[in-house]
This record gives C-alpha cells, structure tokens and sequence, in this order.
C-alpha cells in the first residue's frame, strides 16, 4: 500500500497507485559537498547550470517493462567547473556520455550521474548533454512513498508517470529542482496497440516498421521536472471546445459516457478561472485517466493525471478536477522557487476548489472556508504552513489552511483587492518562480496596507488564528 492518503476535506496532492510496484530506495548524491545549503532536498539539482530544453528519445516495450532512452540536455553553466551533475535513478544503466559531441567522463552511483567535459565548463557556456541509458524502471522510494514511473493495473499493463516532488529522475536524466525549469521534446516509440499521453502539444505519430510507433510531443514550458509525464497505454481521445485552448482528454474506452459526465464542465471551468487569474498559460489542456486506482489525482503540466477511482459519473470527484486545473496558474505557471513555499501551489488550488463550488451552485466559500477552519481547530497538531518541513510538505493543513489563509486575505482586503493580487501574481510571475515573500508583497500593494499581521499567524505560527468575518 502507499504510505498516505489524505482526508477528503481537502484535495489534490501527490498521486501513487493504491497498490504500488517495487521501488528503488531514495537515493542522495555520492559527494555531500553537491549538497545545497538551505533546499529541503540538497540532494536533487545541481545549482552550477541551468537546462533550457530536454529532448528524449525512448523506446518501452511493454512486455520485458525495459527503457532504451536517448536524452539531450541542452543547458547553460551558470558557474565555473570541472563537471556538473544529472539526477538519474540507478536502476537505470548509463552505457554512454557525451558533450558537444565529445565523449566525456561519468559516474553513475547513488542517483547522482556525474558528468566531467573534456574541458571545463565556464560561466555562460552553452552546452549539449547526451546520456544514453536503459533499463527496467522502477518509482523511487521517497518519503513520501514510491512515487515516479510506475505502472498501472488493468489489463495489459502500461505506464503511469507522477513524479512530484521527487520522481523525475526514475525515468530520465534531469536538474531534478523547482527553479530549474525548460522546455520538453519527447518521442516514445511504443508498439502499435499502445498509445502514449505526454506534457504539450502531439506533433507527431510516425509507424516505425518491426518497432511500433513513435508518438511525439513537444511543449515550450517552460516546465520543471517534477510536472514532466508519460502515460503508455490504451486510451480513447478526445477534444473538448468551449475553452480558451484545446482540451484534449484520454481515458479507457469503458469509461468514456462516465468521463463525458465528471469531465464535461473543465471548458467551464477554464473560462472561469481565466476570468479570474488571467489567459490560462499553456498552449494546451486535457486530463488522462489512467487504468488504475489512485490515491490522489496529480498535477502534470497541460495533462492532469487522474485514477478510474475518480470517474464515478456522479461529478464525485469535480472538485479534484478543479483543483488540478487550477494548478496551471498556481504551481505550473507561477512556480515555487522552493519546496518550503508549496502552499502556494496547493493552498491556492484548494481555494480554487471553493470558487468553482461557489460559481457552479455549490457551497460558496465562506461556507467551506468555515468548515475547513474548524476541522484544522479540531485537530490538536499545528503546524506552519509557510515552512512545514521537509517530510510535511503534503500534510493536509498545508493545502486546507493555505486555502483558509487566501480566504482570510479575501475578506481582509476585500474582493476587489483580492482578485486584483491574484492576477498580479499570475500575470507578473508568469512562466517564472516565485516565493511567499513576493506574494505577500503583491497583497500589501494591492491591498494598500501593510498585512504582517494577518499572513504572519497564519503562515508562521502554529496556533491556528481566528478566521475574519465578511463586514
């Protein structure tokens, strides 16, 4: 069983099958002097470069569940040195290294893949990295459960990718932190009865005689790591109009009059949040289910990541596929510069839950926000949502407190104000990182006062404070 599930007053966080397969162990670099000072993780990215595109190659054949991949790291030094480091599960095997086109120097251990240049890297260089690998992929043993490429449960068998926070490297080589963020090419070659869902825009789907298919997708992101998917399986597509962008959903055939159901209203939603927080940022949207049971739904960048639990075609689980649209906003598009800030992400997707509640005739917002309030003042453990620690980033009340303190906010400076920060926020930080100090600063612009008091007990303190009345 996965380690977790949260309660279902809040929604949204970090999606694992309800029976997971073997995992790798959680693995931390071969040199600690790599480590960064101050991240939750030191041990995943490497602060000396900076990617700008991942272009993947890879070829699964779903009957011996081995990987041939072919990834192409363009990126850019941001320091001075003898090599860098690439974030890789050592489940998988690195038969070849090079930059530029120059055979270069690796070591492979621990999850760490170092790579050494011919020649050193200078500040400002621009440089391609090619690793090849393979292998039997496996999730990661985090703390957080197995989590990363995965494989599903129906019949046949295929391939789920939830990476968040730290799965990436279970399936390619990366700079496995937030602030690292690029654009994405990635072409898997599949046999021919499987299809294959990926981050952006299909732009490709050639027959490759004795091989299969090869399905390419490419997306301009920028994207992190952690939001990079890959769904191998048998799915039906579909394209839902009335939004601002394409909405293009994939789903087992035996769901598809459930999924037209507990799905029909995303273009509804997309035009509400627009409204809201701004032109949604990507050039494409849809949601995939997968053949298997999950415990959470999970973000993935222009694909949300959904289990058949939650096609139930009574719209039992629209709030999730609110939550996970929103995230597109806040958490894909405005992204944390740092695990510490994720009720960023996932507080300002559990308000969205409220404002789509609100908007389509559900319970409004005061009442939720209420009714979360007093589940947290019901529960004897506290905690500070603005930095809760490495192992608690996905507790509850990060995502139903972070969505309380937004209320709070709203009902502070009211709607005009509120709404106002909102499109700030995902209009100035589009496409970029951003951390709860950038945020509150926007606030108190908008707001026209200063808000130490009221983020400072919400955010830092472990008691829970009152929540503010509409005047």
């Amino acid at each position: 069983m996965c380690p977790w599930t949260r309660r279902a007053f809040v929604a949204g966080a970090l999606s694992l099958p309800v029976s997971c397969a073997a995992a790798d162990a959680y693995e931390g670099p071969d040199d600690a002097r790599a480590a960064a000072p101050g991240r939750y993780f030191p041990n995943h990215g490497d602060p000396g470069f900076h990617v700008a595109e991942y272009d993947l190659r890879l070829t699964y054949r779903p009957a011996t569940r081995t990987l041939d991949g072919v990834a192409r790291v363009t990126a850019t030094a941001d320091a001075a040195g003898e090599g860098f480091g690439l974030d890789l599960s050592s489940t998988l095997t690195v038969s070849a290294v090079s930059v530029d086109g120059a055979t270069a120097q690796f070591r492979h251990r621990r999850g760490k893949l170092r790579v050494t240049p011919v020649s050193p890297l200078s500040a400002g260089r621009r440089f391609v990295c090619e690793v090849r690998y393979s292998g039997r992929p496996k999730p990661l043993r985090t703390p957080f459960g197995e989590i990363g490429w995965d494989y599903t449960t129906g019949s046949p068998t295929g391939v789920l990718v939830a990476s968040q926070p730290l799965g990436a490297p279970s399936w390619f080589p990366c700079n496995d932190q937030p602030g690292d963020k690029a654009a994405y090419r990635i072409a898997v070659t599949v046999p021919e009865s499987y299809q294959v869902v990926a981050n952006g825009e299909l732009t490709d789907r050639t027959a490759v005689p004795g091989a299969g298919t090869t399905w390419t997708y490419q997306h301009a992101g920028p994207m992190a790591s952690y939001l990079a998917t890959l769904n191998i399986g048998r799915f039906v597509f579909t394209t839902q109009e009335g939004g601002p962008v394409p909405i293009r959903n994939a789903y087992p055939m035996r769901l598809a009059a459930a999924f037209d159901h507990d799905f029909g209203r995303q273009p509804q939603m997309m035009r509400l949040f627009q409204d809201l927080f701004g032109p949604y940022p990507f050039e494409v949207y849809g949601s995939v289910v997968v053949d298997a049971e999950l415990d959470e739904p999970v973000e993935n960048q222009t694909f949300s990541l959904f289990g058949v639990n939650h096609v139930d075609g009574r719209r039992g689980s629209e709030h999730l596929v609110a939550h996970e649209l929103a995230h597109h906003w806040f958490g894909n598009s405005v992204s944390l510069v740092e695990w510490r800030h994720i009720w960023l992400n996932e507080g300002f997707a559990t308000y969205c839950e409220w404002l789509w509640s609100e908007h389509s005739g559900g319970a409004s917002a005061d009442r939720l926000a209420a009714r979360n309030w007093a589940d947290l003042a019901d529960d004897g453990q506290r905690l500070r949502i603005g930095d809760p620690g490495p192992d608690r980033i996905f507790d509850d009340r990060v995502y139903s407190r972070g969505a309380c303190t937004l209320h709070a906010l709203r009902t502070t400076i009211g709607d005009e104000a509120f709404f106002a920060t909102l499109r700030a926020w995902a209009a100035e930080y589009r496409h970029g990182n951003a951390a709860t100090g950038e945020f509150i600063a926007l606030a108190e612009r908008h707001g026209h006062r200063k808000l130490d008091d009221l983020f400072r007990p919400w955010l830092y303190e472990k008691r829970l404070p009152p929540l503010p009345q509409r005047v």
